[in-house]
């Protein structure tokens, strides 16, 4: 966005911490613009839109959470890598996660199993209370669940379940048959 808007890193932050650049901090203290908000951004102040940013559809949302803060890094950065055209927001707990999902309205749900506060079963049956089912494809990662637990997410409708130790990839994989599946509806 500094390069973009041809000023320094410590002024974009500036603009986003005040409220004048729609922005957000995610959970690991980094800041987020969505490529739509940026433009609007540009062109309220009369600066230039570069030609990538100007045509460009929004990417889909994707919200994980998960509380482990290394591994949802790195999953973040190798999201980030891959080639879906997507924009990631995070959660470390199941709270967050839920507001989250409710600002943003995400394509596909990444859950780690186990949360602090709620399990991903548990956030599942918030989300789909009565008038507030998610439009929005759920992968849940786990690093090990027994038969009951992925009898119980299953019977919620999540058929994408990626254990941790699969990689990566994986879940990228995961989210991208979800982004498939949306798109295919």
């Amino acid at each position: 966005m500094a390069r973009v808007c041809q000023v320094s890193p410590a002024t974009v932050a500036s603009w986003i911490d005040q409220g004048h650049l729609k922005g957000h901090r995610t959970p690991t203290g980094r800041r987020r613009v969505a490529s739509r908000d940026l433009v609007e951004f540009l062109r309220a102040h009369g600066m230039p839109v570069p030609p990538e940013l100007l045509g460009e559809a929004p990417g889909e949302m994707i919200v994980v959470v998960e509380d482990d803060v290394a591994y949802l890094r790195a999953l973040v950065r190798t999201l980030e890598r891959s080639e879906l055209d997507i924009e990631v927001v995070e959660a470390t707990n199941g709270v967050d996660g839920l507001l989250e999902i409710g600002r943003v309205q995400p394509s596909v749900i990444v859950l780690d199993y186990r949360l602090p506060d709620l399990n991903a079963a548990q956030l599942i049956e918030r989300l789909l209370a009565p008038g507030r089912g998610p439009d929005a494809e759920v992968v849940v990662v786990t690093g090990g669940m027994d038969d009951q637990e992925v009898a119980r997410v299953r019977a919620l409708g999540v058929t994408r379940i990626v254990d941790k130790t699969d990689g990566m990839d994986a879940v990228v994989e995961a989210i991208r048959q979800g982004l498939g599946r949306r798109q295919a509806a």
